[in-house]
């Protein structure tokens, strides 16, 4: 590992191409992606046009990179005094500088994106990422570190439904599943590094609630998302509806059970009732205005 000042600035010896790649790695790739791929995909499902959808997925895309060069740059001093190997910051491969220049051009490609989807579309969206960068500077470490997650994920289908033809207002239902997966996604986040934070001194809501607390607590905002999104939309919530519900909280109470003695089973559980989560909000995703 290189010296703070190494990292926190690249070093000569790191080619281009190198420093792109690590500008790629700094950016939180895998969240980016299957954010910006599951809103594009939601805004088909629902009824945008593909000009639409396509705009719609370049404002999610600069949100999320934003967001995430933003974490990385903030978090680089902590990585490194935390010896977090496998960071491109924390690895020198490229600087705190150029991935800060980064996230504010993303955030400043973000404005117009999500503004040309309609003016309270592009409101919500940038509602958004200002909440989820206030958790990269400060409420990180805060007992409120919950509310930028769930502002943050409640306004992504918000932004999509608003981007409709007549701009209409999401269903209550969406946005609280919205909210939830945010909460559950938090804990999620936090559950496998919550004992190396709480070695640096990170103090958010998950680490004061203690490893098994956050553990215990996992699989509950994500299930409550699934009863949200199968009973919430007007109508019978079908066979699909009812068998989904019934598998997430199956996974969950087996994740809750056997993660007492496996950890790794319990974030397993979790993510597993997240992909029910997610079908059934693509299944809905025809009603989510």
């Amino acid at each position: 590992m290189g010296t703070p000042e190494h990292s926190t600035t690249g070093g000569p010896e790191v080619s281009w191409a190198g420093r792109v790649a690590g500008l790629a790695g700094s950016c939180h790739p895998g969240p980016v992606v299957a954010v910006t791929a599951l809103m594009t995909t939601l805004a088909v499902t629902a009824g945008q046009g593909t000009a639409r959808a396509v705009l719609t997925a370049a404002a999610v895309l600069t949100g999320q990179l934003s967001v995430g060069w933003c974490n990385d740059a903030f978090d680089a001093r902590r990585d490194i005094a935390a010896g977090r190997r496998g960071k491109p910051v924390v690895d020198g491969t490229v600087g705190v500088t150029e991935v800060w220049v980064a996230a504010f051009a993303a955030l400043a490609l973000c404005v117009p994106l999500s503004l040309a989807c309609g003016l309270w579309a592009g409101a919500v969206h940038l509602t958004g990422v200002a909440a989820a960068w206030a958790y990269d500077l400060r409420l990180k470490a805060t007992a409120w570190s919950w509310a930028p997650y769930a502002m943050g994920f409640a306004a992504l289908p918000a932004f999509v439904a608003l981007g409709l033809p007549g701009q209409p207002w999401p269903a209550w239902w969406v946005v609280t599943a919205g909210a939830l997966l945010g909460v559950g996604s938090h804990l999620g986040d936090v559950l496998p590094d919550i004992r190396g934070d709480l070695a640096t001194g990170v103090r958010g809501w998950p680490h004061r609630l203690g490893p098994d607390g956050a553990r215990l607590l996992l699989p509950v905002p994500l299930v409550a998302a699934s009863a949200v999104l199968a009973l919430g939309p007007a109508g019978p919530p079908g066979r699909w509806g009812v068998t989904a519900l019934a598998v997430a909280g199956l996974v969950a109470v087996a994740g809750t059970v056997l993660g007492r003695r496996w950890e790794p089973v319990a974030f397993a559980a979790a993510v597993a009732v997240a992909v029910v989560d997610v079908a059934l909000l693509l299944l809905r995703g025809t009603g989510i205005a």
